[in-house]
């Protein structure tokens, strides 16, 4: 028996509207299964939702504000005033810079960007850089991606003569900014249709409006930053995507091509995944470590060279980001192996903990253990520590810290992930804190993670044109993730460890006949667990592995699985070193026979199977019962999830069966010719004469003395007088003998598949 690592929670389906989709669509059952999971209702919105097209973009003009800002910016424009695009340092940050930047260099306008340093202005409006670039001569803002929160520093600016527009879409607090206009999607007085825009694509919309109509060589740049800050993939969103990648994969902005050339990840293939794992990463890189003005630097080049050794860089930082991950991850790891148990809430600090990318390490810590994780890097100078948060679901962080109030200094996000500041002294009072609120509104189940199985599916549903067909229903991403399915009760026809430290599992499930490969990333120790032949469930996702010009489908798996008893075959390897590593730790070894017990008490802790108790999962079956009933007695009262079977037996007697009635016959008259025999003295004669082993000898003779066919002195049997007329099969050595044989039949020398059913029918 394996258990899965989470809840499985299967989607309802309607087959009846799972067919109407496939007649009407012409769409095969597996994407009308995805569908109707997703919660589409009818064959019109199904059709929308596949045919999606630029009808699906809401007008600007419909934003609180838009049109006061867009006569701002155009007095603007026309009057030469300098305008200042005040960014942020993440990939929705720089290509926002870059979609207003374009826009408004088209429409002539004297324009230039700025973009904050995470260690030397903190996130959003910095009062300090307003000040610097409004004495150079800026006289109105735009905030793209940031700006909500940032009452003070607007103030100043408003205060220095500066004009402010903020545009941003992350939450708003109780009260709005001073800013002249706030172009939000959720603004409380407005009533735009779609408040899940990305920083960028706010920015695209009062692009849109600005330009009067739709610039599709933006998309492509509002395709990525949406992809990278993890929105929704819906209603306008997924159309901005959708044709954005569409767009990307034509693109010949050397800005583009030169990050596509630096991710080794070519344009023309590029989509959701490529963004989000390859170019949205390097994007990210700068800012998270350095300058972020490196990104928009490259979006923006206006050389092939200069293009080409800005990517390089950020390929260069991507690096260094990635192995600062590693090491924080690492560090964050040993301080968890202090806990004795995993908190309600993880909070872990250290001074030297870069906070551009501690938020990479919140999400692996939160992935592993499942729990709401804060990750701080502790600044001694300036007595603070920043750092990110991420959570699970029914616990909104941005709430937790709002309660946390005044402990936390400055915060900002959503129920998932956050940002925040502490000063050092407030770590362990924010730690007990958040840990009070998880008591008051988590369960134990909430701990639990939960699997969101979209569609049930069998491996004669899978196929390249059906997989090639999925592609009518990207872009997947937050909102429309990609379908998670679930493949159930097949057997496992082929089970083994791959990858150089074998922590991966490779396997193949099905029939003889009908079968599909399976990838398990980070599944190596259960391939410990399957045997060739156990049924299980799977489920994760389906795709295309494209191998020496040949195409399959394949499972990537992400949990598994089964009911069966695990039953692990380890009879006839004689050295137990070769064997025992393989066997789960908290194994109980069993031992029938106490005159095996040297044999094994010097390498495992033995257990005689009369001395068993308790509930014991996992067992090993050292050697051979005396009687099949008690090992079915152990397997019925215990209900073990793994069986490891040795079987160790000092002498086998299944090849060389009984003796027949003859050689009893034979044996017997020779007694009595002679009228008797000295086992000692003559025994010898017999196996020259006969053939026989001496073990087959005094087999037939304890036999005739269990008959009392014979008496014993010494070594010297005589025929015994009245003898009663008697069974060969009615003594107690003889039964003992068909046991031994029928118990190395069954469980020895039987195929595994033999030996499984046996223990488990």
């Amino acid at each position: 028996m394996i258990q899965s690592n989470s809840q499985w929670q299967m989607m309802s389906s309607d087959e009846a509207l799972i067919q109407s989709f496939c007649d009407a669509l012409h769409i095969p059952p597996l994407l009308a299964k995805i569908l109707v999971a997703r919660d589409i209702q009818t064959v019109e919105e199904a059709k929308q939702f596949i045919e999606m097209d630029h009808t699906a973009l809401h007008d600007p003009f419909m934003m609180y504000q838009m049109d006061e800002a867009v006569e701002t910016i155009q007095f603007a424009i026309d009057s030469q005033v300098p305008i200042l695009i005040y960014g942020d340092y993440d990939a929705d940050g720089v290509t926002s810079t870059t979609v207003l930047l374009r826009a408004l260099q088209s429409l002539g306008a004297l324009v230039d960007y700025a973009i904050p340093n995470r260690f030397k202005h903190g996130y959003g409006p910095n009062a300090e850089l307003f000040e610097e670039k409004i004495h150079e001569g800026f006289e109105l803002i735009i905030t793209v991606d940031n700006g909500i929160s940032g009452h003070d520093a607007i103030a100043h600016a408003q205060n220095l003569g500066a004009t402010v527009i903020v545009t941003d879409h992350h939450e708003i607090g109780e009260t709005l900014p001073p800013a002249d206009c706030i172009i939000h999607p959720r603004h409380p007085e407005g009533n735009y249709p779609f408040p899940e825009l990305a920083g960028v694509g706010v920015a695209f919309k009062l692009a849109t409006a600005l330009l009067g109509e739709v610039d599709e060589t933006l998309l492509p740049y509002v395709a990525i930053g949406t992809i990278a800050d993890l929105v929704p993939l819906v209603d306008e969103n997924r159309y901005i995507v959708k044709r954005g990648l569409s767009l990307l994969q034509k693109s010949e902005d050397i800005g583009l091509r030169a990050l596509a050339e630096a991710s080794k990840t070519p344009l023309f293939e590029a989509d959701e995944e490529t963004v989000g794992f390859s170019y949205g990463p390097r994007l990210n890189a700068p800012g998270r470590l350095q300058d972020a003005t490196l990104a928009v630097q490259l979006l923006n080049a206006e050389t092939a060279a200069e293009a080409s050794s800005y990517a390089m860089q950020l390929n260069e930082m991507n690096v260094d980001r990635q192995q600062m991950v590693q090491t924080i991850t690492e560090e964050a790891e040993q301080m968890m192996q202090a806990h004795t148990e995993v908190p309600e809430v993880i909070v872990l600090a250290k001074e030297g903990w870069n906070p551009g990318v501690v938020g990479i390490v919140a999400s692996r810590i939160t992935d592993k253990y499942y729990r709401p994780t804060i990750i701080l890097g502790i600044d001694r100078e300036t007595g603070e520590a920043k750092g990110s948060a991420r959570s699970i679901e029914g616990y909104h962080l941005y709430e937790a810290l709002k309660q946390s109030e005044p402990i936390v200094e400055k915060y900002g996000g959503h129920a998932m992930a956050a940002g925040l500041t502490i000063p050092i002294e407030q770590i362990e009072p924010l730690r007990e804190r958040l840990i009070a609120i998880a008591r008051e509104t988590l369960t134990p189940e909430d701990y639990i993670p939960k699997l969101t199985i979209d569609v049930q599916t069998t491996i004669d549903e899978i196929d390249l044109d059906v997989l090639d067909d999925m592609k009518k229903l990207r872009p997947f991403g937050i909102g429309f993730p990609k379908p998670t399915y679930m493949i159930e009760n097949v057997k496992v026809l082929e089970v083994r460890k791959i990858g150089s430290a074998l922590n991966h599992l490779k396997m193949k499930v099905g029939t003889t006949t009908d079968a599909l490969d399976c990838i398990g990333f980070q599944f190596g120790e259960v391939a410990d667990e399957l045997t060739v032949g156990t049924t299980v469930s799977v489920a994760g996702d389906i795709q295309i592995n494209e191998w020496n010009g040949r195409r399959n489908p394949q499972f990537m798996l992400e949990d598994l699985q089964s009911k069966d008893v695990q039953v692990f075959d380890m009879r006839g390897i004689e050295q137990l070193q070769q064997w025992l590593p393989k066997v789960a730790p908290n194994a109980t070894f069993i031992l029938f026979q106490p005159q095996h017990a040297e044999r094994f008490a010097k390498h495992v802790p033995l257990t005689m199977a009369e001395d068993l108790t308790g509930e014991e999962k996992i067992i090993v079956f050292l050697d051979l019962p005396d009687r099949m009933e008690q090992i079915i007695d152990i397997i019925t009262q215990h209900e073990p999830h793994r069986l490891y079977c040795h079987f160790y037996v000092a002498q086998t007697f299944y090849m060389e069966r009984i003796p027949t009635r003859e050689m009893f016959g034979w044996l017997f008259q020779a007694i009595k010719q002679r009228g008797h025999l000295d086992f000692i003295k003559e025994w010898e004669w017999i196996a020259k004469q006969k053939g026989w082993k001496k073990d087959t000898i005094v087999f037939m003779l304890k036999v005739f003395l269990d008959l009392k066919f014979v008496t014993l002195e010494g070594s010297v049997f005589t025929i015994a007088p009245n003898i009663e007329k008697r069974n060969l099969e009615d003594a107690p050595t003889y039964q003992q003998r068909e046991r031994q044989i029928s118990l190395e039949r069954d469980l020895l020398y039987s195929s595994y598949n033999q030996l499984k059913q046996t223990l488990l029918q």
